[in-house]
């Protein structure tokens, strides 16, 4: 069985989770950041029309504008940085607010599992594991944690993850994930009432088998720490385990093998549009090794928005990292006006041709024949996999006097629809792999 909840550009949204908005406290400071980012644009824009002005009429560009223009850029990704901080910290729910009618038994997993991390006590979580018909550690080792904890850390990667915030998602209770996809559309065409119906192409199937694969953290505290009543163990935990987790499923599901790991979008392979077929992703190239073409820059990232069908372009996006992104701050099109726009209210991304840029530092600089730009529809591009359930193993042996926790969470992916995801080749050679 599978259930699959929503994810959006911004933040995941769990069935049952706590609503996630900015809160009342941090408004001024959101409002504050929001203008210092579009100052900095507008300085930005100043100067680098100096910049440009003077590559105009010099051989060489003055190195003082130069200078000037990526001081200034750096100012806007410092500013753009702190206003996506703000807004993620504001979209945060907060562990234990207002929820739900209590459930004995919800609040039976809770103390038993508070006092499982606190002092080692395993009797209630193994009654509880008992009851449910399933072994006290089983393979994966540990117990498993209170379900809320398991929904706050999803919250928490869909909005701190760029891929898993744009990607499907679906919740899974077994080992691996297996559906099937169409490769290609059946025929199908217009008859009369009385005519004949000629018997149509049956579609192409593709097995999907992404399997939910180990990621770990293994955070420490004190024993003091654990012995504080004020400490709320189950916040503590999941705000020790959520960078960890993101960190590392991020960088998978861009570059991952798909050994032991999820396999990342970009470790596919590349052909030319014209030569596409299924099992690899179309690429754009720029014609130039490691760089824009010099004339026109701006109109490869039109081509690779337009090698997308329009199917897909409804809800497409950018993927690149804050090098590319800057950039392609500095490109403009042919009437002169930038293509990179910051957000227009705080809540929202800044975007490139209109379409949203969300940015991961796990794509690669520009380099030669690097994939340093996705675009695509990744909601119905690429697909994440959870299994249920994170688990805990208390471990107060290993680094005395600190007590570790084996925190561990299943989690696999892959393109499930190669026709939604298109990538921007810094070369000349669309294929690769």
């Amino acid at each position: 069985m599978t259930v699959e909840y929503a994810a959006s550009a911004n933040h995941a949204v769990i069935a049952g989770a706590p609503e996630t908005k900015v809160t009342g406290m941090s408004h001024g400071e959101v409002a504050s950041a929001f203008a210092d980012l579009s100052r900095a644009f507008s300085s930005f824009r100043e100067a680098n029309d100096a910049r440009l002005d003077a590559l105009e009429t010099r051989l060489a560009g003055d190195p003082v504008i130069e200078e000037k223009v990526a001081r200034i850029d750096r100012a806007v990704d410092e500013a753009k940085s702190r206003l996506e901080r703000l807004v993620l910290d504001g979209r945060r729910p907060v562990l234990g607010g207002a929820g739900p009618v209590a459930d004995p038994v919800i609040d039976e997993h809770k103390g038993a599992f508070d006092a499982y991390v606190r002092g080692g006590e395993t009797a209630g979580l193994k009654a509880l594991e008992a009851k449910a018909l399933s072994a006290g550690s089983g393979p994966d080792g540990g117990y498993l944690t209170p379900a809320s904890v398991e929904r706050e850390v999803l919250a928490r990667l869909g909005a701190i993850s760029p891929l898993r915030g744009l990607a499907s998602v679906r919740l899974i209770s077994g080992a691996s994930y297996k559906g099937a996809v169409t490769k290609t559309a059946p025929v199908t065409g217009w008859v009369s009432e009385t005519a004949n119906r000629p018997q149509t192409n049956s579609p192409v199937l593709e097995e999907l088998d992404f399997p939910a694969l180990e990621l770990y953290a293994l955070p420490a505290a004190t024993q003091t720490l654990l012995d504080d009543a004020v400490v709320n163990i189950e916040e503590w935990l999941v705000s020790e385990i959520e960078t960890a987790f993101a960190e590392q499923e991020s960088k998978a599901f861009v570059v991952g093998t798909g050994t032991g790991q999820p396999k990342g979008v970009l470790s596919y392979a590349t052909v030319g549009h014209d030569a596409w077929s299924w099992g690899k992703l179309g690429a754009t190239v720029t014609g130039v090794s490691a760089g824009f073409p010099a004339s026109n820059p701006a109109d490869v990232l039109i081509d690779l928005i337009y090698s997308l069908k329009a199917s897909y372009r409804q809800n497409a996006a950018f993927l690149l990292n804050r090098k590319t992104q800057s950039a392609v701050r500095k490109l403009k099109d042919t009437d002169g006006h930038y293509v990179w726009q910051p957000p227009a209210t705080a809540d929202q991304a800044a975007s490139l041709f209109s379409f949203p840029v969300v940015e991961s530092e796990d794509m690669p600089d520009i380099g030669a024949n690097s994939l340093s730009v996705a675009f695509g529809d990744f909601r119905r591009g690429y697909l994440i996999v959870d299994r249920a359930g994170v688990r805990v193993l208390r471990d107060p042996y290993s680094a005395k006097p600190y007590v570790l926790f084996y925190t561990t969470k299943r989690v696999g992916g892959g393109v499930q629809d190669f026709d939604a995801i298109k990538l921007l080749k810094f070369g000349t050679v669309a294929a690769s792999g």
